[in-house]
């Protein structure tokens, strides 16, 4: 597997595309905006996007998802308990980001365990609630994606509608800090990290 990293939109979310150097089948990871960068780098790379997957329904994870959509064709998926936050403005927050906007309507609800085969790689579904309630990372042998769960030395919040604290220590602990000390973990802001680091350095989960 291998992995393209921009940092996309106002807010500075990580947008991962992974494909499979084989095949080069290739999944789009919260395209959070600059649409056109995304579709440049699946472009420079000859990729067929199987699916866009948003790890969480908040709108700096999602408000490219429409402009990617129709220009690849590929799903929208999304875990079913964050489904009905796309086409809110309100519960996406993009209302409070200068405008409600309706950020498509999934195509396939994922749930906790199920394997999404991409090439010659798979991920993984991990429900890992706390930030939002259908929020998820996605396990593909030594890499996790963790979305808005965890950061380097920290964690995500969970001040707004539908977060819980006691429930993303949860997560992390029960479903990220039970992973090997090498799995690289890419979060949805600011720079990788590893499940071993996390494990001894983050105040949040000591």
């Amino acid at each position: 597997m291998k992995i393209i990293q921009m940092e996309v939109g106002s807010l500075g979310t990580n947008c991962y595309i992974a494909y499979c150097e084989n095949t080069k089948k290739a999944v789009i990871i919260d395209p959070g905006g600059d649409a056109a960068r995304i579709l440049a780098a699946v472009s420079r790379e000859g990729l067929s996007v199987e699916a866009i997957i948003n790890t969480h329904g908040h709108a700096d994870h999602v408000l490219a998802n429409v402009k990617v959509q129709e220009a690849t064709g590929a799903p929208l998926w999304i875990h079913s308990g964050d489904a009905d936050m796309l086409g809110s403005g309100s519960r996406n927050l993009s209302a409070f980001l200068g405008g409600a906007t309706s950020c498509g309507k999934a195509d396939r609800l994922l749930s906790d365990g199920e394997v999404l085969p991409v090439g010659d790689f798979a991920l993984t579904v991990l429900h890992t609630p706390g930030h939002t309630p259908g929020g998820i990372s996605l396990l593909a042998g030594k890499t996790v994606f963790v979305g808005d769960t965890l950061f380097a030395e920290s964690i995500g919040r969970t001040d707004f509608p539908g977060g819980s604290y006691s429930q993303l220590i949860k997560s992390i602990k029960q479903k990220l800090m039970v992973l090997d000390d090498e799995v690289k973990a890419y979060p949805g802001h600011g720079p990788a990290t590893t499940i071993g680091w996390e494990r001894r350095q983050n105040p949040f989960i000591q």
